[in-house]
């Protein structure tokens, strides 16, 4: 074999090298993207100060299919009455619990819920001014920013099923100064 055949040999074994492992990425991302996380962007201020709007997430589309959305995570679910339209809300009362709010104040089962994500002292408790029961697959979610949020307080939102979360906002990813896990 000549010396110019080898070369070329190597120049064509390397631009299949680097074929193979482009599609092999484009394979990796399509799975990410599809079946672990999705892209999202924050669309108002209802999650202030935790979220902006603006901010582009990343929610882990796979989790909840191994565990249970706990209190706190904030997760993403598709709003009932507008198609294309998701909301993210942080998860305060869990399956079976009662929830209630009075003079800005949240009750878990009848005892105050220690928390700290709430912006503001809630002015209005909407459907949580009586007694809430949640059933076994519901979750009550808020927005952090309580006076600015149509969250489960509202008839148009109302407790939220396991089957419409979608997955937890994960990692904030926009703008770069604030990239991080979201908590």
């Amino acid at each position: 074999m000549k010396k110019g055949e080898k070369k070329k040999r190597s120049i064509i074994r390397e631009a299949i090298e680097w074929i193979f492992y482009v599609l092999l990425i484009c394979c990796v991302a399509y799975v990410v993207v599809n079946y672990v996380g999705e892209r999202t962007e924050v669309r108002g201020e209802s999650m202030y100060p935790a979220l902006n709007d603006g901010d582009q997430l990343i929610v882990d589309l796979i989790s909840y299919q191994f565990t249970d959305p706990k209190r706190f995570d904030v997760v993403v679910f598709p709003f009932q009455y507008q198609e294309d339209t998701y909301y993210i809300k942080r998860i305060i009362g869990l399956p079976g619990e009662t929830v209630k709010i009075e003079d800005g104040i949240i009750y878990i089962n009848g005892e105050v819920l220690e928390e700290s994500y709430g912006y503001e002292e809630i002015k209005n408790p909407g459907l949580a001014s009586t007694e809430i029961t949640l059933g076994e697959q519901e979750y009550f979610v808020l927005g952090d920013n309580r006076n600015d949020s149509t969250d489960s307080r509202e008839p148009s939102v109302g407790n939220i099923t396991r089957d419409k979360i979608i997955g937890r906002a994960w990692l904030r990813i926009w703008p770069l100064k604030s990239f991080g896990f979201i908590s």
